[in-house]
């Protein structure tokens, strides 16, 4: 499943066990990326405690809007793991496949609308070259209908995904389709 040792949700207890437990009852299974952190249930529930606030929480940015960064900053650092999870997600609110590969693999995004264009636009020059965002992409964003809370939560999900991009390419974490579908939410 990975290059380390992980704690499988049949071999859990305790602090594990309940975090595995939550993670089974809100989506369904416990997904590999979220098995890796198993030697540190800490740092497994700060983490997911961060995913739930980004992804789900209230807030002007739709989730197809949220699945769309989580694609784009993945595809710029070549993730498979969280490509294949969140496209599959993103098929759920975009059921165009040509457009869904486009996303995924970086082609023609025109299908997209001016608001999601600047949020891709945006996830691959702070995921690519982050030192080189300025006040311009910013007010790029505004003017794309997007407020200062919007682009917060913008900037959040790109970088965090750039973190879960280098966990899952960091440690190996291994996927495949029976692992990557099936989840709620």
């Amino acid at each position: 499943m990975s290059f380390i040792q992980q704690i499988t949700p049949s071999e859990a207890t305790g602090e594990l066990r309940a975090a595995y437990d939550a993670l089974e009852r809100s989506r369904g299974k416990v997904a590999n990326i979220l098995q890796v952190h198993s030697l540190r249930p800490s740092a497994l529930q700060a983490h997911l405690t961060l995913y739930l606030d980004l992804m789900f929480a209230s807030s002007g940015l739709s989730r197809r809007q949220r699945e769309l960064l989580a694609v784009v900053a993945s595809r710029e650092n070549a993730c498979g793991y969280c490509v294949a999870h969140h496209r599959e997600t993103l098929a759920r609110y975009l059921p165009d496949a040509g457009l869904l590969d486009a996303i995924a693999q970086g082609g023609d995004l025109s299908g997209l609308d001016a608001a999601d264009r600047a949020l891709c636009a945006h996830a691959v020059k702070l995921t690519r070259t982050p030192a080189r965002v300025d006040a311009h992409d910013i007010d790029a964003l505004r003017t794309a209908g997007l407020d200062d809370a919007d682009i917060l939560l913008i900037t959040l999900i790109v970088a965090y995904f750039n973190f879960v991009n280098r966990i899952a390419l960091g440690l190996g974490v291994a996927f495949d389709a029976a692992e990557v579908g099936g989840y709620h939410g």
